[in-house]
């Protein structure tokens, strides 16, 4: 167990938009910052991410919370993992409980935790046997080398070696106390229905794929011996932590340079990207042989708009990459791409050249999609007239993926130029392409929802009764403002100070008033304890609360959609700031509950009057109903 003292060190240290901002391409947008969604497919950024209340919170999903909950929501960490994760990032030492787990405890961690676990005790394993025995060294490390891979590129990509033994790691993991289910589980080791297991990486070299935050998720060995009739490279099987379709090798080292440069080059395979990135271009990152995918695409995104396809000038890849470039476009991101000369490939160009001439190559040969689609289908066409047509459909359909009007008319004005059309022409065609494609959604969506029987839900939000989102209101405007001191007038004309907390308690309790919802009434509850303890406990206490709830919902109270542009004050434009009003707003507040409580009230009398009652009840009722009136004109309300 991590101690208090540990955490409140790591809590004072961490920064949310630095973290986030290792995941996310942050904007300053006022006093926030703005990005792209990390949960959801968007292309307007809705996610927030504000400094000053170390806060974060997705419009688009509605999640929210601070660093530790981001990491939990975005990489599946537990909320020990969360905290050493950024205290690891942070430098920070923990410390930790004496206590000793009971076995129940241990036994749900290793559940939990067990395919994370032996994937980096397998990654320790292969690095070993790469750099400690005579094996590893012969084999793996002559190979890495004479591919021109420096001691800081193999310590930087994690590179190892399986060894040719035919159990060597399944044994190693048995003897360590890995159970023979995790073994398989993980991929790493192939169990026949009866007999001792084998591994499945057996004399290759290795290079693990980590998630976005660096955790080991799964494999990729390369056969180096060519007398042995099997694939060159193999890869770890599905399981429950590694999806390749999900996974991009080389993010977790290529994502701050990605960030940094707002470009992304993408390649095909492991050594390109350690290539690329040994000779300085690290914005490199590699589908890994997989066909690009949605899931991969939105990683991308959540980095950069811009994307960079470099290829070997392989005829039957080139065809293969328009796929994913209308997958590309679709998703909103700008693209260029670089053929390498006949020959090459970016692996080889990289270590053939400096960086100085590589990035020199990469600028000078980066074409727009449409020099690069329209060059390779007329190079096709040969003169056909036929051809030349369907060339022309070709790259309308691509064009009609674009969303921005402008790059649409560019794109066509280009289009129109090498291929000598007609504007004309190929806006009209475009303008039916899309009319199409929007139909054929459309025909889609409703067969979707004819799939599904609506259900009504069993209260809309107009049933439900005013008391609950006032509440709602009380507690955000403590979260939000609970520090804040006011100057409450009193009636022989002198003033107290008071904090927003104390005057909202003093409120409620004065009238002996319980929250209706037990959620509010559970955070009013240890705000009075912290009042008691002489702390103020407004969002930033919560926040370090995990509950994925109560985070959700402090994010939501507390920052800010949209923010006042510093253009304002640039033209003399000036607002006063939200702590100017909490008074009224505090005061307002209140009394619109206490009406709606009283309200209560009277509804509960009428509905009890009976023959026995009748006077006793109309005097309650004319007692709370003039109570009522005399507040509403203290809101100023019209009777």
């Amino acid at each position: 167990m991590i101690t208090k003292e540990s955490i409140d060190k790591i809590f004072s240290a961490i920064r949310v938009e630095e973290v986030i901002g290792d995941f996310v391409s942050l904007k300053k947008s006022g006093s926030n910052y703005k990005g792209l969604s990390p949960f959801v497919d968007e292309k307007s950024p809705s996610f927030m991410v504000s400094p000053a209340k170390q806060i974060w919170k997705d419009f688009s999903s509605g999640k929210g919370g601070n660093a530790v909950s981001f990491l939990m929501e975005l990489e599946n960490y537990s909320y020990p993992e969360a905290l050493r994760f950024l205290a690891k990032k942070y430098h920070i030492e923990i410390e930790e409980n004496l206590r000793v787990p009971t076995v129940e405890e241990q036994q749900e961690k290793l559940k939990s935790e067990s395919l994370y676990q032996i994937s980096e005790f397998a990654n320790t394993f292969f690095q070993n046997q790469l750099h400690q025995t005579e094996e590893g060294k012969n084999i793996g490390l002559s190979y890495f080398k004479e591919r021109g891979f420096s001691k800081e590129t193999i310590d930087k990509f994690q590179l190892g070696y399986s060894p040719k033994q035919k159990d060597a790691f399944t044994q190693h993991a048995l003897a360590n106390a890995y159970k023979k289910e995790i073994a398989e589980a993980s991929g790493l080791s192939i169990f026949a229905e009866q007999g001792e297991g084998i591994d499945r990486f057996r004399d290759r070299v290795m290079f693990p794929i980590f998630s976005y935050s660096g955790r080991v998720l799964g494999f990729g060995g390369r056969i180096l011996r060519s007398d042995i009739k099997t694939a060159k490279y193999l890869n770890s099987p599905e399981s429950d932590i590694y999806h390749k379709s999900k996974l991009l090798y080389g993010l977790f080292q290529s994502k701050r340079s990605i960030i940094k440069q707002d470009n992304c080059f993408l390649v095909e395979g492991y050594t390109d990207v350690i290539s690329l990135h040994q000779a300085g271009i690290e914005n490199a990152v590699a589908s890994s042989g997989t066909s690009l995918t949605e899931d991969q695409i939105r990683l991308i995104k959540r980095l950069t708009n811009n994307v960079t396809l470099l290829y070997d000038g392989d005829s039957a890849g080139i065809k293969a990459s328009f796929r994913g470039i209308d997958m590309l476009l679709s998703q909103g991101l700008n693209i260029k791409v670089v053929l390498f000369p006949e020959g090459e490939d970016p692996d080889s160009f990289a270590r053939k050249n400096s960086q100085e001439q590589l990035e020199k190559f990469l600028t000078e040969n980066a074409k727009d999609f449409i020099q690069f689609k329209t060059a390779v289908l007329l190079e096709e066409a040969q003169g056909d007239p036929v051809k030349k047509a369907q060339l022309i459909k070709e790259i309308i359909q691509s064009i009609a993926l674009v969303n921005n009007l402008i790059q649409r008319e560019v794109y066509v004005k280009e289009s129109s130029r090498l291929l000598s059309i007609s504007e004309k022409v190929l806006f009209q065609d475009l303008a039916q392409t899309i009319n199409s494609n929007q139909a054929k959604e459309q025909k889609s969506s409703q067969q979707d929802q004819s799939a599904f029987t609506v259900v009504q839900p069993e209260q809309t939000a107009t049933d439900v009764p005013s008391i609950y989102y006032i509440e709602e209101e009380l507690i955000q405007i403590l979260l939000k403002y609970g520090n804040v001191q006011l100057e409450i007038p009193q009636e022989n004309d002198e003033v107290v100070q008071s904090s927003v907390i104390e005057e909202v308690l003093h409120q409620l309790e004065s009238d002996g008033i319980q929250l209706s919802i037990p959620f509010y009434q559970e955070m009013l509850n240890e705000i009075k304890i912290g009042l008691q303890e002489g702390e103020l406990r407004t969002g930033t206490f919560f926040m370090q609360y995990f509950e994925e709830e109560v985070s959700e919902f402090v994010a939501d109270s507390i920052i800010d959609k949209y923010t006042i542009s510093e253009n304002w004050r640039a033209k003399s434009i000036y607002v006063k700031p939200k702590e100017s009003f909490v008074y009224k707003l505090v005061n307002d507040t209140i009394l619109r509950y206490k009406t709606l409580v009283i309200q209560a009230m009277i509804d509960e009398i009428v509905a009890q009057i009976n023959d026995e009652n009748r006077m006793t009840s109309y005097e309650k009722l004319q007692k709370y109903i003039q109570l009522k009136n005399s507040i509403n004109q203290e809101l100023n309300r019209v009777l």
